[in-house]
């Protein structure tokens, strides 16, 4: 079962020209693969649903129907939370940019954006609450309203410098493209 949301269309190629390598540019589209941190600890829930599965089939065979329904019910919480952090990221489209949390969406269209650079900043190490110096790429809405799309110690990021700088670039290639146009251009 093929699933595009772990991979990028293609892979990268420094000598290649295309800032925006994809076809379908109304499809939404993460911009770079996730790292390796957060399909780690996707593969680690989904081994551990798989146990939680297994033991929903034993209470259920030892005849505890409720029992083995309440840890069905665990395991499929613990399957959507695998797929949903396979899902956290930035997004792309021509619409505009989207940052997908672990609980919350937030889209931006890209005629809302104001600017959208690399800055220094403090950012979270794994989405931890300890901070560490590092970069992020940073939305700036009309309004005055900040998205942090990516850190480069995130879970997508870390110890991925360059991966980090191609991912930024991609993003700002895209707002460079369908950020500048008017509205009624499109």
């Amino acid at each position: 079962m093929p699933l595009p949301f772990l991979t990028a269309d293609r892979a990268f190629d420094p000598t290649d020209q295309v800032a925006l390598p994809f076809d379908d540019h109304d499809q939404w589209r993460r911009p770079y693969r996730p790292g390796s941190w957060r399909v780690g600890a996707a593969a680690l829930a989904l081994l551990l649903a798989s146990f939680v599965l297994l033991a929903a089939v034993i209470i259920a065979a030892a005849g505890a129907f409720g029992g083995g329904l309440v840890t069905l019910g665990g395991a499929v919480l613990v399957i959507a939370a695998a797929l949903r952090m396979l899902r956290m990221g930035a997004w792309v489209s021509r619409a505009g940019v989207r940052r997908v949390g672990f609980l919350s969406t937030v889209t931006v269209p890209w005629a809302r954006v104001a600017s959208l650079r690399t800055v220094q900043q403090p950012v979270r190490w794994l989405g931890l609450p300890r901070t560490v110096q590092g970069q992020a790429l940073v939305l700036d809405r009309q309004g005055g309203d900040r998205l942090l799309l990516l850190t480069d110690h995130g879970a997508d990021f870390l110890s991925r410098i360059e991966a980090f700088d191609r991912a930024a670039d991609t993003v700002e290639a895209w707002n460079a493209e369908y950020g500048l146009v008017p509205a009624g251009a499109r």
